[in-house]
């Protein structure tokens, strides 16, 4: 037996069958406890073959089989190992990075089923009447006769919504009792009963406008089959409504979609407009949910109960057996590479695992990659493009203002605060886009220039004001904030430049009789507490709105009429080549935020340098014209998506141990240069990384460019394992990047 094991080690490890291997099948996918090292660890069975390269007495048997079905099936196994194989990474990581925690563990057994309750002798004999007007314990006490083998907690809670109350009422009465319930079991509602009714669609669409028509027209044609599809719609046109209408028919049709988004903070308002138009159960997968919830939904997922699964970027590997569709939203978001561990673009593999599925794949953006772009021009990717704003609202208008030598007051010039006054005047809302949380990015001290900085990054500490803390944005590491210089014990220690925190401050006083909202991950970090605010905003009980990319896309707000956009200008000559590209990404989808009503929107940008080339070609051409020049300069320079990049990465507590190791690195790529005839891939030398020290270890970077992707992909499968190779130095981690999306 082959067997992944999860652990940062390359290759397959073989076994011997498990003495009971009589009792359970040894299918692959299936998880086996096996002997590593001293210990044991969890392994999958990837393939079963008739011999092995390593003698027999050094053969171990698998202690046991865990499961009596594959917890990863055929087409799960096939997609998982080309990702393994094309990112260049362990299949033991990739593999258990697509597994529930508890199922990592060597004593989570798949057959124990998922929790679950059932009605008693006592609740099944009790005569409904007998609950008088406790309407919400009847509902659930009929849903659980009718399965007298019990629901899962998950299952109920997608047929009846909320229901802690009659829950506790009926445990209490004796009358429903915990279970464990088959995972891969799939009650149904009688039909008719309220549970079933619950898992029909609430709402109805609005009228689709002919854009909308002619999208949804083109991938419903394709249902069945593999197209790949790219809906660029500016912001506002209502992509999302075609990701309805196609998953309707999906749903409708017997199979499953999948729809990825970048980050948590859209799933909530995204989740709520799907479950209102769409059949259910639906399940909901990311980081933030407890581990025992983001179990049973991906049980509901790979048992086909699930109807539509809607997750962030570890989504794209849940088992679905039905696929009919997947969707993308904001493809453009790098929220999508994975950066750490097993590195891989959840965008990218979507496409891949719909070519496998035999299924459509919808990337939607209103500022779409330029790989996308690129990949839409070669013909690879087929472009549907949706040009007017849903319900007629118009797109807003953009102004820059030039902030050279003007006073400023909480963050704004006079001409934007005086546009901020007449809009909440007038009874509109204003987003004001500040991308920097905290109180201000630097605490130094008066008397003797003391600057706090982290011990462990190169990088200065962002003071919190209302935390009382200096922090670290990158290594999380913090500190009470000093009463008294640390240096010169002197007391004038003032906080430089501006963040949220002390903008929010700045303009409660600025605008005293307005009601102002902070949305950032420090004002949302209390659970349901960006539901809250969201919704507050939307009803327009908040007139200014103050936040960070968390408010940048995927939310509608019809009252927001003017955006301010604060600073963006240090992006501007940020030493990334991608940075022109993300910045013009972020201005375009936080200034559609704007005018997405009847009401007329309008953008600002303070710059310090309305000239700058960007800032140009966004004003005069929006993102398509920006998005011309970008591929013009990329294909100049021949950057991706004109070439491909791989990053080998080192990193450990002695800053000359990654050097050292990139620079055995780069000799065994220069020597592999010479063997593989007809291969052009150009090997930098060994560099420390922008940002060097990063939690307590020095980093170093080296970059490897083909011109073509096979060709790259040829020469990193020769060159990975003479890596693996090379001796380890105690301290020292490597990882390959390949296409990154952050060169830091």
């Amino acid at each position: 037996m082959r067997v992944a094991v999860a652990a940062p080690l390359a290759g397959l490890f073989d076994y011997l069958p498990p003495a009971d291997a009589h009792l359970m099948p040894l299918i692959p996918g299936v998880r086996l406890l096996v002997p590593f090292g001293r210990g044991r660890r969890v392994g999958i069975l990837v393939e079963t073959a008739g011999h092995s390269d390593q003698s027999p007495e050094r053969l171990k048997p698998a202690l046991a089989v865990l499961d009596a079905t594959p917890v990863l099936g055929p087409d799960d196994l096939r997609l998982i190992r080309w990702a393994a194989d094309y990112y260049r990474a362990p299949l033991g990581e990739a593999l258990f990075s697509a597994l529930p925690a508890r199922l990592r563990r060597p004593d989570a057994r798949l057959g124990s089923g998922l929790p679950g309750l059932r009605a008693t002798a006592a609740g099944g004999a009790l005569a409904l009447a007998d609950l008088g007007r406790a309407a919400g314990q009847r509902r659930l006490l009929e849903t659980l006769r009718a399965a007298p083998e019990g629901l899962a907690t998950l299952h109920l809670k997608a047929l009846l919504g909320p229901c802690a109350g009659p829950l506790k009422a009926l445990r209490e009465r004796g009358l429903i009792e915990p279970c464990r319930v088959a995972a891969r079991a799939a009650p149904s509602a009688p039909v008719g009963s309220p549970a079933a009714a619950a898992l029909a669609p609430v709402a109805v669409g609005p009228v689709l406008n002919a854009e909308q028509t002619r999208a949804v027209a083109a991938v419903a044609a394709a249902l069945g089959g593999f197209a790949p599809f790219v809906l660029d719609g500016v912001t506002g046109s209502g992509k999302t409504e075609v990701y309805i209408r196609l998953i309707e028919r999906v749903i409708a049709s017997g199979y499953q979609a999948l729809v990825l988004v970048p980050e948590i903070g859209l799933t909530p308002q995204l989740r709520d407009r799907l479950a209102q138009r769409l059949p259910g159960p639906h399940a909901v997968l990311h980081s933030a949910l407890p581990e025992a919830e983001r179990e049973r939904a991906w049980h509901s997922a790979a048992a086909g109960r699930a109807t539509l699964v809607l997750g962030t970027r570890s989504a794209c590997f849940v088992p679905l057996p039905r696929l009919g569709l997947i969707v993308v939203d904001e493809e453009h978001d790098a929220s999508l590479k994975q950066q750490e561990g097993f590195r891989y673009s959840a965008r990218d593999l979507a496409v891949r695992r719909a070519q496998q599925a035999g299924c459509p794949v919808v990337l939607g953006s209103a500022t779409p990659s330029l790989e996308t772009l690129h990949n839409a021009r070669a013909g690879r990717y087929r472009r549907l493009h949706l040009s007017e704003r849903a319900g007629g609202a118009q797109a807003p208008v953009f102004a820059l203002l030039d902030i050279r030598g003007q006073p400023m007051s909480a963050g704004l010039c006079a001409a934007l605060r005086d546009q901020v006054e007449t809009q909440t005047g007038a009874g509109n809302q204003v987003l004001l886009f500040l991308n920097r949380r905290g109180y201000a990015p630097v605490l130094t001290c008066h008397d003797c220039g003391w600057v706090g900085a982290c011990p462990h990054c190169d990088a200065r500490l962002t003071l919190h004001l209302r935390l009382r803390r200096l922090w670290c944005h990158h290594c999380g590491w913090f500190q009470a904030t000093p009463g008294t210089c640390p240096d010169c014990r002197g007391t004038d220690l003032r906080g430089l430049g501006l963040g949220t925190e002390r903008l929010e401050e700045e303009l409660r006083a600025v605008f005293p009789a307005v009601n102002l909202a902070r949305i950032d991950r420090d004002s949302t970090r209390r659970k349901g507490e960006l539901d809250r605010l969201l919704a507050a905003s939307r009803s327009g009980e908040i007139q200014i709105l103050l936040g960070t990319q968390m408010l940048a896309k995927g939310h509608d707000f019809p009252g927001v009429t003017l955006v301010g956009i604060l600073d963006l200008d240090h992006s501007l000559y940020a030493a990334d080549f991608r940075a022109p590209e993300r910045t013009a990404q972020l201005i375009v989808q936080v200034a559609g935020r704007a005018g997405r009503a009847q009401r007329p929107g309008r953008v600002v940008l303070q710059t310090r340098h309305p000239e700058h080339p960007l800032l140009r070609s966004l004003i005069k051409g929006g993102y398509p014209g920006f998005a011309e020049l970008a591929l013009a300069e990329r294909e100049a320079a021949q950057l991706p998506p004109f070439a491909h990049l791989a990053l080998l990465r080192a990193d450990a507590p002695d800053a000359e141990v990654p050097m050292d190791f990139l620079r055995q690195g780069r000799a065994l790529a220069l020597a592999l240069q010479g063997e593989l005839v007809g291969t052009r891939v150009a090997v930098s030398s060994p560099v420390p990384a922008p940002m060097e020290r990063r939690a307590g270890r020095y980093r170093a970077q080296l970059l490897l460019e083909g011109p073509d992707r096979p060709g790259l992909q040829r020469f990193l499968g020769s060159w990975v394992g003479r890596l693996w190779t090379l001796p380890r130095t105690r301290g020292l981690r490597w990882s390959l990047d390949v296409d990154p999306q952050d060169m830091m």
